[in-house]
């Protein structure tokens, strides 16, 4: 499962270069964005991997939650990591905008977190019922010890998130004065 995973995060990048390098030096907007939208399918493959590993028997490991943590994460902050990629490359190669940069300091920051903290949010949800269908599909409860452990782990992930926005939130940092 893991060689699975990394093969996956690896197709990912590919893929999206791929779709970039077509998008703006190839001048193929279609393809490119055939190609971005593509990446969501690298996903697919880590689901499939995972789904025949247990339904052929095997004993799930932390690698099956980590499969379901990859393809959360990945719905959840797969169109920021496109957008992201887009931004630069257009600018490195096409002579768009410079990038745009997350707040730095005050409020703006603090809603910038809590917009990273609702991903994460939806992430954990994302793995969560991917975890439970596992867990539910293969009902054997020791086959799938190490999925309930993944799983429970996914609360202390959103709350020790939130905790990070919430110091932005009560402690914002400041601009430094200039002196």
């Amino acid at each position: 499962m893991v060689a699975v995973i990394v093969a996956c995060e690896i197709g990912f990048w590919v893929v999206l270069g791929a779709g970039l390098v077509a998008r703006y030096l190839l001048r193929m907007r279609r393809l490119g964005a055939a190609l971005l939208l593509a990446t969501a399918l690298v996903d697919l493959i880590a689901l499939v991997a995972a789904v025949v590993d247990l339904r052929r028997g095997a004993t799930a490991d932390w690698s099956h939650g980590l499969a379901a943590l990859y393809i959360g994460f990945s719905v959840a902050f797969g169109p920021t990591m496109v957008r992201w990629a887009d931004e630069r490359f257009a600018y490195r190669f096409a002579g768009g905008p410079a990038p745009t940069k997350p707040p730095k300091y005050g409020m703006a920051r603090a809603r910038y977190e809590w917009t990273l903290w609702l991903r994460a949010v939806v992430a954990s949800a994302i793995s969560g019922a991917l975890l439970f269908a596992a867990i539910r599909l293969v009902d054997d409860g020791e086959r799938t010890e190490a999925l309930g452990n993944t799983l429970s782990a996914l609360p202390r992930v959103v709350v020790i998130w939130g905790i990070v926005a919430l110091t932005y939130t009560i402690f914002p940092k400041t601009a430094k004065a200039i002196g």
